[in-house]
């Protein structure tokens, strides 16, 4: 592999490590000193608002920067500040406006990033974007297990462990081949356009539904598999399982793209999303979560990798990082937001269990509309194509 594309794979290894550690342990860190339910899950939903005003910011920036590497190594920077400052105080205050200041850093870190890999590749014409994004789910795996090890002796270690993680990042997006902004003279395009790609909404809409059920996942699953009796070293094993079953859909990505419309991959998603938090909400032994986490590679993956490609395919170059963009402030921000916040009340109100229930059958009730609407247009699409 030539050093630009081993250089991403890197990237993507290190950066998801960040998730690793501060996504799944954040959480733990909240009610180790003292946090309630519905303040974690205000924590959590704070963060995503704040993310929803930093997308559309960042994308047009990346878009009009003279090279959108400049736009990433700030937000990388940032992000590293903002985890150095997190031990300073527990004070519930200081943390909610750390972590708004955080989000705004860290949350476009990957759409910037995929936006500058599927560059690079078209301008190479060669590469897969799964298997490079491969890399992100054994960085993610590998840390999952050794930060759940210590997160058992200090989890408060999760914030400068996640520092030097977003420094490391940073050197290597340095190696980055430079890809500008194309914005950055001529015609500006605003990120509003976006909405007249019709096929790329409705595809964008049945992302942010299941991924509403997965802020409630993110949040939340540390504490649950905590109340049913696994520790966070259980908590990373089962983090690692869950990355691992990324893996298949990686490896055969480029081949369903070919031959399977999105529609089917996105609604197969949708499925899979409904029986994962149904098996949640009925398990009562802890290690029966182990193998329910193999449920994660046909979910998150799916989503993120499908869309990412979708909007790389369907959106001109001066809009590129701003379709990465929008589609992380609507599923990483608003959906993440929702399930979050409302999640903590409900968790509060009748359990995480039954919560999880209800997840799922929100995202039932999802596939069965997406997948009629999804029907009728391609009905509608075969008798256009007949006249």
């Amino acid at each position: 592999m030539s050093t630009p594309l081993h250089t991403l794979v890197w990237f993507y290894f290190f950066v998801y490590m960040v998730n690793a550690v501060y996504g799944t342990f954040a959480p733990v860190y909240f009610e180790h000193i003292g946090f309630s339910n519905t303040q974690i899950g205000l924590l959590l939903s704070v963060g995503p608002l704040v993310a929803v005003l930093a997308q559309p910011f960042w994308g047009t920036v990346g878009d009009r920067a003279q090279t959108k590497n400049s736009v990433l190594m700030m937000l990388l920077g940032g992000s590293a500040i903002c985890m150095l400052v997190f031990p300073l105080s527990g004070h519930f205050i200081f943390v909610l406006v750390l972590i708004c200041l955080y989000m705004f850093f860290q949350t476009p870190v990957f759409a910037v990033g995929d936006a500058i890999t599927l560059e690079v590749l078209d301008r190479r014409g060669s590469g897969n974007f799964s298997l490079i994004r491969m890399g992100g789910t054994f960085g993610f795996a590998i840390m999952s297990v050794v930060f759940g090890f210590i997160a058992n002796e200090q989890v408060g270690l999760l914030f400068p462990v996640n520092a030097a993680v977003f420094c490391i990042c940073l050197l290597l997006v340095l190696r980055f081949p430079r890809v500008e902004g194309h914005q950055s003279h001529g015609v500006k395009m605003h990120m509003g356009m976006l909405f007249r790609y019709r096929k790329l909404m409705l595809y964008m809409a049945a992302s942010f539904l299941f991924h509403v059920t997965l802020g409630y996942y993110y949040s939340f699953f540390p504490l649950y598999f905590q109340e049913l009796g696994a520790t966070n070293a259980w908590v990373g094993w089962s983090m690692l399982v869950s990355s691992l079953s990324e893996i298949p859909f990686l490896l055969l990505s480029a081949y369903l793209f070919k031959r399977v419309r999105i529609s089917y991959i996105l609604l197969g998603a949708g499925i899979a999303t409904a029986v994962r938090w149904y098996v949640y909400s009925i398990i009562e032994n802890p290690w029966w979560m182990f193998p329910a986490q193999a449920l994660h590679g046909v979910i998150f993956i799916v989503l993120t990798v499908t869309m990412a490609i979708v909007i790389n395919r369907e959106v001109p170059g001066e809009l590129k990082a701003s379709g990465q963009t929008l589609h992380a402030l609507l599923c990483l921000g608003v959906a993440r937001m929702i399930g979050s916040f409302f999640g903590g009340i409900t968790s509060d109100a009748i359990g995480m269990r039954e919560t999880f229930f209800y997840n799922s059958l929100l995202a039932g009730a999802g596939v069965i509309v997406f997948g009629a609407i999804f029907w009728i247009k391609e009905r509608k699409e075969g008798t256009r194509a007949a006249a």
